[in-house]
């Protein structure tokens, strides 16, 4: 790899093929050979997404289908619970504020995850048609029991649905759409499934979408009952979509699955134990709650005290990028990626050169 490697939690590094692949041939997006690579696509990315419900691709950030999953999922003069525990849990509600929503908060500490008994605390308030959630929070390299929560939430309130933010996690962390009995979850191209960045995915319940026909104004570009009804007539997408981006997922896909799902968890899972050991034994600290750590992104407290901005500078001037803290958590934190292809190998590169400036 002759440019520098990035360690970050977004965009990760792209293998080389599915960069090329962007440098075919453009088609038209309404012809019989775009039709075949998009439908390809969406059932590769059921596979990765273990759905056999609905599958969206379009052409926008993860933010995009957050804004998304509000429009579709909440009927006027209802409410959406937002679970806040970092960063992304923030913007899901901002996103639902300046969307006109009634967004009720409920603010965790950083480094904790969402639990259960924190949901159904809220929710049994009342006057709630979705609970928003972040799986896999990057400001704090913290990973929330989805399926827990899931099922506490089946249990005593049914009729909410299950709003998940797997932007972080899709393709780096174990996630069962159906098994879990999930309604949305969201992802985007540049995380844990290593592709350039522009892309957004999801996976989406049959009764989110009979919850959408109830909504009014669920805007035009994220209406999912629009994009459903053109997924199914053959013509794809209403609007034109990243077609070059679309070529590197296919390959992209390929390898996903070619890998195997399970092998892929567990290779996030042995670079994350990697990243661990390396800290506890240079004197870091982990930001996340025991038991809670993120398989794809370690945040590390600065308990040596360094000049984090040096540090990070030095690294990268070595080819190395790593990741300041986020937000309240800049100078206090630093953060490694483990996420897409990076290999032990990779990992052990990483600590050498790190090694070598304390």
């Amino acid at each position: 790899m002759t440019h520098a490697r990035l360690y970050i939690p977004g965009p990760t590094d792209v293998p080389q093929d599915a960069l090329e692949a962007q440098a075919q041939p453009l088609m038209g997006h309404r012809s019989a050979e775009f039709a075949t690579l998009f439908y390809r696509l969406a059932d590769k990315l059921k596979r990765i997404l273990h759905t056999e419900q609905h599958a969206f691709i379009v052409t926008a950030s993860g933010s995009g289908l957050q804004e998304a999953a509000v429009r579709n999922a909440v009927r006027p003069g209802r409410k959406i619970l937002n679970m806040v525990a970092g960063a992304f849990g923030d913007r899901w509600h901002k996103i639902a504020i300046a969307n006109g929503y009634e967004s009720v908060r409920v603010d965790l500490a950083w480094g904790q995850p969402v639990r259960p008994e924190d949901v159904l605390a809220a929710l049994d308030k009342g006057g709630f048609d979705a609970v928003a959630i972040v799986h896999n929070e990057t400001s704090t390299g913290v990973i929330s029991h989805v399926a827990e929560i899931a099922r506490a939430v089946r249990d005593k309130h049914p009729d909410a649905l299950l709003l998940v933010d797997g932007v972080s996690s899709v393709g780096g962390a174990p996630l069962y759409f159906d098994d879990w009995g999930l309604d949305l979850v969201l992802t985007s191209s540049q995380k844990a499934l290593a592709l350039p960045p522009g892309l957004a995915f999801a996976a989406v319940s049959h009764r989110l979408l009979q919850r959408a026909a109830e909504i009014p104004h669920r805007g035009w570009y994220f209406d999912l009952l629009l994009l459903e009804k053109y997924f199914r007539n053959g013509r794809t997408t209403p609007a034109t979509p990243a077609i070059t981006l679309l070529y590197a997922a296919d390959r992209q896909f390929d390898r996903i699955l070619a890998e195997g799902l399970n092998a892929r968890w567990a290779r996030h899972r042995r670079c994350m134990e990697m990243t661990h050991a390396w800290a506890s034994e240079r004197g870091f600290t982990r930001f996340a709650e025991p038991g809670y750590e993120s398989p794809t992104v370690t945040c590390l407290k600065n308990d040596r005290g360094l000049d984090l901005a040096e540090f990070i500078a030095r690294a990268r001037a070595r080819g190395m990028i790593i990741g300041a803290g986020y937000g309240p958590l800049k100078g206090e934190t630093f953060r490694i990626a483990h996420m897409g292809e990076r290999k032990p190998a990779d990992m052990a590169a990483l600590f050498a050169v790190l090694d070598e400036l304390f």
